[in-house]
């Protein structure tokens, strides 16, 4: 299963994984490099117009600005667009590398840094890739975006040949990673890997030490349940969940279910979690179709927190209960009721690369 190559680059049969040379995944709300982005450009992802789509990516773009640098990467076309939209943003650079579709959350690197003094640079895996289980061809570019972001921030990359989207995974950047099984064990991602198996691997690649399993989806989820939209860490040992109040919904049994499974969880420190439930919009739907309008798929920036709003009841308590959250961040809501008819929000477009040395 391991296929890596090691972070002095050399190629070995059986090279050490990054939690043996002493890598550990941070948590998102640990300082930034960067963050990263991939220029909308498959019109076919969104129900409905496109014309809103580019607009909304150039509004997170001015949000991030002010606090970090932001790297935006597209080919042809695309790049060009995003040229004209943000290309003149201080603090933005275009990157020529192609790309299938725009959830750089799950076809980016996952970035990983050394555990306390460890004298490593920051390192990336370069997880598989086949568009949440085969289910929009093409996805060539896409498989490659991670490793190519990799060798452009000049980054040592692993490589563990299984398949794995960065929104299927959450820490709590202190030895805890919030998973779902249900878009993690999965025949259509890694035929006949089994859960003991993927929690191997996850302890291997990531440098954690415990994984908390949860399960369900969002109705309207294609990526089968992804954690970003149901359950997010705000500080070790704090967990936000999502809520849906209203029975007659879809998401209300699977949630109740999740918040008990979270309430009953421990920590690798040994912690109970401490568990704030967060109410997402009732029957969120586009043309019909039920959509996974979530507050959860919100993205932390240096010095902000950008929030999917949907103009809705739960837009204001949400933002409240981030807010308390996030006391020394800004907490900023972004209008997602277009972006979420491509079925993801704020943290979907974004990948984030931690800052070395911290």
């Amino acid at each position: 299963m391991e296929t890596s190559r090691s972070a002095g680059g050399a190629d070995m049969a059986t090279p050490p994984t990054p939690a043996e040379l002493g890598y550990r995944l941070p948590a998102e709300w640990e300082p930034h490099a960067a963050t990263w982005l991939a220029w909308p450009h498959r019109r076919a992802t969104w129900l409905g117009e496109f014309a809103p789509i580019p607009e909304v990516f150039a509004k997170v773009v001015r949000l991030l600005t002010p606090h970090e640098p932001v790297k935006v990467i597209g080919s042809g076309a695309a790049l060009d667009d995003a040229r004209r939209h943000v290309g003149d943003v201080e603090g933005v650079e275009c990157i020529d590398i192609p790309t299938n579709d725009s959830w750089l959350r799950d076809t980016g690197p996952v970035f990983l840094l050394p555990r306390g003094e460890c004298p490593l640079p920051a390192a990336a895996v370069a997880w598989g890739w086949n568009a949440w289980g085969g289910k929009y061809p093409p996805w060539d570019d896409d498989a490659r975006v991670a490793e190519t972001i990799a060798a452009r921030s000049g980054l040592p990359v692993f490589e563990p040949g299984v398949v794995l989207e960065g929104g299927a995974i959450e820490t709590d950047g202190d030895g805890t990673l919030l998973v779902n099984e249900r878009c993690v064990i999965d025949n259509r991602r890694n035929p006949g890997v089994s859960r003991e198996a993927m929690e191997r691997i996850l302890i291997e690649q990531l440098g954690i030490e415990q994984v908390i399993w949860l399960g369900g989806e969002l109705a309207g989820d294609d990526t089968d349940g992804h954690i970003d939209q149901l359950a997010r860490f705000v500080a070790p040992g704090h967990v936000v969940a999502a809520r849906q109040a209203a029975v007659t919904d879809p998401n209300h049994i699977s949630l109740e279910r999740n918040l008990t499974l979270l309430q009953q969880a421990t920590d690798a420190r040994g912690r109970s979690l401490e568990v704030t439930p967060l109410d997402i919009p009732a029957h969120f739907s586009f043309d019909g179709v039920q959509l996974p309008a979530s507050h959860l798929n919100f993205y932390v920036g240096t010095g902000i927190v950008l929030v999917p709003v949907f103009s809705g009841e739960t837009d204001e308590p949400a933002l409240r209960t981030l807010a308390k959250c996030f006391p020394d961040r800004r907490v900023e809501p972004v209008d997602c009721r277009a972006l979420v008819r491509g079925r993801g929000a704020l943290h979907c477009i974004t990948r984030d690369q931690p800052a070395w040395p911290a």
